[in-house]
């Protein structure tokens, strides 16, 4: 009997990476009697552990290297985490699955439980987002920002830890709760008070174009693993990160700009918010917009689907109010 090829993951190294890639591979391959084989891929964000993240290309760092791998046919697919994935397509490849979203919001992490108005005056809170800090200088002034970087377990330690330097830190409640760490949650941040980046708890997963779409390389159809791919895929997640991105692309903003947005899919509309902010948190141009969407028979990865134009005309509504001299003064050195 011969034995069943494995899909063969790419992935970064990281706990993260590794949980939630072994996680897609599982629900990929559920029903077909294959395994999955992990395969992890270097970075440059994994490499240069110091630099802050805009100064080395911003998250999307983490994503060349593995479409790499995909594209020479070292693996079958790869995962990222979509908040990280660059708004422009790349060639050959296709965004095959984008599964059900985990919790969008950020959780703060404070010792002794604090949530984030219990902070003491001048509290230090940790965070490697220009998002995530001004829109905390926006609640709190008061508040010291520190600029960190480093594993979910290194930045928890910077609060939580013996040797703990930091009165709080702020991560993503997703990746919290992938890997099992919710307990460390003091408070989840409020969309209100800190609206989420583009697509933050979402996953993307990428195949090669001909392996899902058209003739795979045997010259058979689609390959084998597809069928795992359209099963996995949430209509309504899809839905809310594209306009999410369509907003970033837009605004010709970069994954590390102080821009958030988040939508959501309720009672036939897709309701989408956003906001460009200074990085001191002192002004913020918001805006929100809604239409009517049909999950089972508008074409959402259609570059003119209602979520794409959404997302396009409401990052035209914030710029006209001024949000590109915010996204300008934040791209200063």
């Amino acid at each position: 009997m011969t034995e069943l090829r494995p899909l063969r993951l790419g992935t970064r190294a990281s706990a993260l990476a590794l949980a939630q890639s072994g996680q897609a591979g599982g629900e990929i391959v559920a029903g077909t009697g294959r395994e999955v084989e992990l395969v992890h891929v270097r970075t440059r964000g994994d490499v240069d552990r110091t630099s802050p993240l805009a100064q080395i290309g911003g998250t999307g760092v983490f994503v060349t290297a593995v479409r790499e791998a995909l594209l020479a046919g070292e693996v079958d697919v790869v995962v990222h985490s979509c908040k990280d994935l660059p708004t422009l397509p790349a060639d050959g490849l296709s965004l095959a699955c984008i599964p059900p979203r985990e919790d969008p919001r950020d959780a703060l992490c404070a010792a002794g439980g604090l949530g984030l108005a219990q902070l003491p005056e001048g509290a230090s809170v940790g965070t490697g987002s220009p998002r995530r800090a001004a829109q905390l200088l926006r609640a709190r002034p008061d508040l010291q920002i520190v600029a960190i970087r480093g594993n979910i377990d290194t930045r928890l330690a910077r609060a939580l830890g013996s040797q703990a330097d930091l009165d709080a830190v702020v991560l993503a409640a997703a990746g919290l709760r992938r890997l099992g760490k919710e307990d460390a949650i003091s408070e989840l941040l409020p969309v209100e008070v800190m609206l989420p980046a583009p697509a933050q708890g979402a996953l993307a997963i990428e195949a090669r174009c001909e392996d899902v779409a058209g003739a795979a390389p045997s010259g058979s159809g689609p390959a084998w693993f597809a069928p795992g791919l359209a099963r996995y895929d949430d209509p309504a997640t899809r839905a809310a990160v594209t306009a999410e991105r369509a907003l970033l692309r837009s605004l010709e903003a970069g994954c590390s700009a102080p821009v958030a947005a988040f939508a959501e899919v309720r009672a036939g509309r897709l309701r989408l918010r956003a906001l460009a902010i200074r990085p001191d948190g002192g002004h913020a141009v918001e805006g929100e917009a809604s239409a009517p969407l049909d999950l089972a028979s508008d074409a959402l990865s259609d570059p003119a689907s209602v979520p794409a134009r959404l997302g396009a005309q409401l990052a035209q509504t914030l710029l006209s109010r001024g949000a590109g001299a915010i996204l300008e003064a934040a791209r200063q050195p």
